[in-house]
């Protein structure tokens, strides 16, 4: 009875084995194919977010600087005013005046410390009027200059870095 059991727990041939192995291998290749597709499925998801991630940071940096220079410049902003009255008040002082020797190193400290922070004074006269830099106030003929050129100056204009300020209030030739 033995023989008999055992001989029914074994296949009846080796045809039928071969036949059992060989779609166990076709169904373990087909497994192992779409596992590897999923694979490279999430692989792909992934280097799609790490990049994205990426790209995030580098524009949240961006904007945080350039919200860093237009919170400075607004500030610089109030400060060029000052610098104005300053201009004003020296051009008016009295020749030998202590007190106005004063006001000239105060002025001139303000100055530098203006441009420790890259604010620059516009170099605008005797150069063509340009929109995006002046705002003409006044147009003037001229036979020394040619038409569309600045011909002086009436308020300072002022950069900081490559941003505008505040643009220069000029007179411009006809």
């Amino acid at each position: 009875m033995t023989d008999k059991k055992s001989k029914a727990k074994e296949p009846e041939n080796s045809v039928e084995i071969e036949v059992d192995l060989a779609a166990e291998l076709e169904s373990l290749k087909t497994q192992l194919t779409e596992s590897q597709a999923k694979v490279q499925e999430y692989l792909d998801g992934l280097q799609r977010e790490r990049a994205d991630f990426t790209n995030y940071r580098r524009r949240m940096e961006q904007e945080n600087s350039q919200m860093g220079r237009i919170a400075t410049g607004t500030t610089i902003k109030k400060f060029i005013i000052v610098m104005d009255d300053l201009e004003r008040a020296l051009a008016h002082r009295p020749a030998d005046d202590v007190w106005a020797s004063g006001i000239d190193l105060v002025y001139r400290k303000f100055q530098s410390l203006l441009e420790a922070e890259g604010v620059t004074r516009m170099e605008v006269e005797g150069r063509p009027f340009d929109p995006n830099l002046h705002e003409a106030i006044m147009q003037e003929p001229s036979e020394t200059h040619e038409s569309g050129t600045v011909i002086s100056v009436l308020q300072q204009g002022y950069m900081h870095g490559e941003r505008v300020l505040r643009p220069a209030l000029v007179k411009v030739a006809q």
